[in-house]
């Protein structure tokens, strides 16, 4: 009997154990990179699919597909006739066809599910503007790396605690069971909670204690229009040093990045802690390989 077709869409009501499994493959995929001989995509060509622009997710995919053994075809919205008004559907029923696997970035986060609904392709969440969740898989393999087990350690998140990043990290928290604090104005903090995590408009009292400091762009993609008015109601809520003191003393400081500096985030802050920001960027190679090999289901040699 065949196993049901496997996706990574989301970290909505995903089991530990699956991100335990994700996880651990991304540490021996990272550990071993110069001998390991797993092949899990040979003879595959997988499609990225973007909606939105990107760096880090475009190169990390594009790298882990090809050690992988797979081929990866970039596809932009003009180069597909999605860019036409084109139904998802159809498109994902041919690529069905033709294809062993696609990683989606996008706007909707339905588009992601009706395109892994009517393809018959495993299917990869790359970014949506309800999740951003091989990001946040990054995050705690980061954060595992130099603190050890993410279980009951407490995460503060600083500034728009309504957007993705903020949301895949509030599901994960009660997957990991750890204490996300969200700090953020009025008017953005989110809708999503669990019993693992607190809210607040008071950024100290989230950054009190904390195992990790964590923030985010204030203005997202699409939301340009919002500039101004998410400038004035961010003042305040950024990773400076007055705010690192309250932390615990070897805590971390993360950025998913781009970062803009004197914003979100000090400059001196951010040179300070580049090493960690960039080890964090890097293991979105390493977890991605993880994700596309559970995907396959292949055993671990």
């Amino acid at each position: 009997m065949s196993m049901p077709l496997r996706h990574f869409l989301g970290l909505k009501a995903m089991e530990e154990k699956t991100i335990r499994e994700i996880l651990t493959l991304g540490a021996r995929y990272k550990a071993e990179r110069k001998s390991i001989s797993w092949r899990p995509l040979a003879g595959e060509t997988w499609a990225l699919i973007f909606n939105k622009s990107s760096t880090r997710t475009r190169v990390s995919f594009e790298v882990a597909i090809r050690e992988l053994g797979g081929n990866a075809l970039f596809l932009n919205a003009n180069d597909i006739q999605l860019g036409r008004g084109e139904p998802i559907e159809d498109t994902a029923r041919v690529m069905g066809r033709m294809l062993h696997g696609a990683v989606i970035r996008t706007f909707a986060q339905g588009d992601v599910e009706t395109f892994a609904k009517y393809s018959g392709l495993p299917t990869i969440n790359a970014l949506t503007d309800d999740e951003h969740p091989c990001q946040i898989l990054a995050d705690i393999q980061t954060i595992e790396e130099k603190l050890g087990p993410i279980a009951g350690r407490k995460i503060a998140f600083i500034g728009d605690c309504a957007c993705n990043v903020a949301r895949s990290w509030i599901y994960a928290a009660e997957a990991l069971k750890f204490h996300l604090a969200l700090a953020g104005p009025e008017g953005y903090l989110s809708a999503v909670t669990n019993d693992f995590v607190t809210q607040t408009h008071d950024v100290k009292e989230a950054a009190r204690d904390a195992d990790v400091l964590y923030t985010d762009v204030w203005v997202s993609m699409g939301m340009e229009a919002e500039k101004a008015q998410r400038a004035a109601a961010f003042q305040g809520y950024q990773i400076n040093h007055g705010l690192l003191a309250l932390a615990k003393k070897k805590a971390l400081v993360q950025h998913c990045l781009p970062a803009y500096r004197e914003q979100e985030i000090t400059e001196e802050i951010f040179e300070e802690r580049q090493q960690d920001i960039f080890d964090q960027a890097e293991n979105r190679l390493h977890v991605q390989k993880g994700i596309l090999h559970w995907l396959t289901e292949l055993p671990v040699g």
